[in-house]
């Protein structure tokens, strides 16, 4: 887009790709949540992308220079056992975890669990890596603040998916345990649980509050006490990242999207929820992680169609918020295709910075790219958008996974072996490098 032709973007993978390592390795449909470390048998790195419609999880291996190698997976429909959204790679430099954990989150309603997945696993793709400890949730992520955020403790943020959703945490007093702590929900100190009741310019008191009994409570027993509790009800929380940096402030600056919901029209938004979607920052206190600040810092209603429209994920760094944007509601005013947003933090400005292309006008494009809802704005989505500059040596490097869901083919059904998927879906899927970014 205007203002960011220094960008460079180049292939990684895609689902036609075939790797000489694996050549019956197909990259599958929807690589949303995603997280990358070395690999410490070599030179190169090892890449974990979740499959959302095949409830599964790829590895890729990657040479030095993020090429493709190899490819697998470890964890398939009948280990995963719902769809797998956004996910976060936690590790012992950055977490204080005692070895890097993929932390995915399931998201087939409000009895979808998380898992915890060790990136050189061997063995079984059909066993599940369930973490009770985190509850029940329909939920999109679960993202573990820095261990500089607060030293000694465990601290990570869920978001979860639901029209009427919650922000909750769990909080161990051991770093690096997923095992043994506490869940809380979100919600304001005067009550008030109607998300419309916040604007934007205005800071509100949060507190996190306790949820009884997470690892033997039903999704349905927890959402009944989020009412009970007075969680704030927000329009669908699809994803959560930190401010980036090397002080413990950064850590506890978090950021997460509703992403919207209206009425059946496309039209007319749903009372007491935002429609086109929002972003919020909230700041955690110093001392303790269950109060805080809460404010909305974009707000798509302020121009409906032309700003956000139902943003899915996010990537924090430094200085900016970056927004990827699930558009596939097909709201009626809505002028454009899947748009990454940069949110400065200094200046409180929104930039459109990366546009999907399906390039409706080149015929043969057309043809097999744009197969079904040709006509439709933002029938292609992102998934996980993440830094690897300081992992890869590689200035302001990123990965964006990509899901073009018009393009189909029936050679990609079946590509994680599993028995469990939601559908038999025969979408390809894509990931880029994009390079040039400002963090």
């Amino acid at each position: 887009m205007p203002g960011f032709d220094n960008l460079q973007i180049t292939t990684m993978i895609s689902s036609d790709d075939v790797l000489a390592a694996s050549p019956n390795f197909i990259f599958g449909a929807q690589p949303d949540g995603a997280g990358i470390i070395k690999d410490p048998a070599g030179d190169g790195f090892i890449m974990l992308n979740n499959h959302e419609i095949l409830q599964a999880v790829s590895r890729i291996y990657l040479d030095k220079n993020l090429k493709p190698i190899k490819g697998e997976y470890i964890l398939n429909s009948d280990g995963g056992q719902t769809r797998l959204c956004s996910a976060t790679m936690a590790t012992p430099e950055e977490h204080g975890f005692a070895k890097n954990l993929f932390l995915t989150a399931g998201e087939s309603g409000i009895e979808s669990s998380f898992h915890a997945v060790d990136p050189l696993m061997p063995g079984d793709a059909s066993t599940d890596k369930i973490v009770k400890a985190l509850g029940k949730w329909n939920a999109e992520n679960a993202v573990p603040l820095p261990k500089t955020a607060y030293p000694g403790k465990t601290v990570i943020m869920i978001g979860e998916d639901e029209n009427e959703g919650q922000v909750a945490m769990f909080v161990s007093n051991t770093q690096g345990d997923i095992n043994n702590g506490k869940v809380y929900v979100l919600k304001r100190t005067n009550n008030d649980p109607v998300e419309t009741n916040m604007y934007k310019g205005a800071s509100y008191d949060v507190e996190f509050v306790e949820i009884d009994d997470p690892k033997e409570s039903t999704g349905a027993a927890i959402q009944k006490q989020t009412v009970a509790k007075n969680a704030i009800m927000f329009a669908r929380i699809e994803d959560l990242d930190y401010k980036k940096g090397n002080n413990a402030t950064n850590g506890r600056e978090v950021y997460f999207v509703a992403t919207g919901r209206s009425q059946t029209d496309k039209l007319t938004p749903v009372t007491g929820f935002t429609m086109w979607g929002r972003v919020y920052k909230l700041v955690l206190d110093a001392t303790n992680p269950l109060k805080g600040k809460l404010e909305v810092i974009v707000d798509g209603a302020d121009n409906p169609g032309k700003s956000i429209v139902n943003p899915d994920n996010l990537c924090v760094t430094e200085n900016f918020v970056y927004i990827q944007e699930d558009g596939d509601s097909y709201y009626k005013l809505n002028d454009h295709d899947g748009i990454i947003w940069q949110y400065a933090m200094s200046s409180k400005t929104l930039k459109p910075m990366i546009e999907m292309n399906h390039r409706r006008n080149d015929a043969v494009f057309n043809a097999k790219y744009n197969a079904e809802n040709s006509t439709l704005l933002s029938s292609w989505e992102y998934g996980a958008m993440y830094d690897v500059s300081d992992l890869t040596g590689m200035p302001n490097t990123f990965v964006v996974n990509l899901h073009p869901h018009t393009w189909k083919n029936d050679k990609y059904k079946n590509a994680d072996k599993g028995t469990k998927r939601i559908r038999d879906n025969n979408e390809g899927g894509q990931i880029v490098i994009v390079r040039g970014v400002e963090k």
